[in-house]
């Protein structure tokens, strides 16, 4: 027996390319990403959207991943308001803000973009420890590892936009 799509899995096969590509832009800022997985519609499952978006992911040029990574706020820094960037930076400690401020702009000022992590789950330590060890890395090496936690980042947020009943905030 085949199981139903979830209600949110449904509100994004069955939206009007405006609203899915809405949606799409809330999980990830690139329009290259969101375009991909729109065309994919209809899924029949989680995993056949997280397939897509690993695909999508895969295939992003260096501009799509640049503008994937500049909708992302600094790590320690959540966007005021928005309850996605401040749920998945819930690790940070205040006494580990200013530190992570701090290698972020060096960070930015070698890379020229924030430094971009899975923060879910992870603790203001881990994300510094990380920090760290990436700041040095050279740009083809940063740019890999950047794409790699975009993608996880995309998957957990795909997951939260299909289980999520519409009527629920996300």
């Amino acid at each position: 027996m085949t199981s139903r799509p979830s209600s949110g899995l449904v509100r994004l096969n069955e939206a009007t390319a405006p609203a899915a590509s809405g949606l799409l832009h809330e999980v990830c800022a690139s329009r290259f990403w969101g375009a991909s997985l729109a065309a994919g519609r209809p899924y029949a499952c989680l995993d056949d959207l997280l397939a897509a978006s690993d695909a999508a992911m895969a295939a992003l040029a260096a501009d799509d991943l640049a503008e994937a990574m500049a909708g992302h706020p600094p790590i320690g820094r959540p966007k005021p308001g928005d309850p996605i960037s401040a749920r998945e930076q819930s690790g940070v400690q205040e006494s580990e803000r200013e530190e992570l401020l701090r290698l972020n702009l060096a960070y930015q000022d070698i890379h020229g973009h924030v430094f971009l992590i899975c923060a879910t789950g992870l603790t203001g330590g881990q994300m510094l420890a990380a920090l760290d060890a990436r700041i040095g890395n050279d740009a083809d090496t940063e740019r890999e590892i950047v794409r790699t936690e975009l993608g996880k980042i995309n998957r957990i947020r795909l997951t939260r936009l299909v289980e999520t009943p519409e009527e629920e905030p996300s």
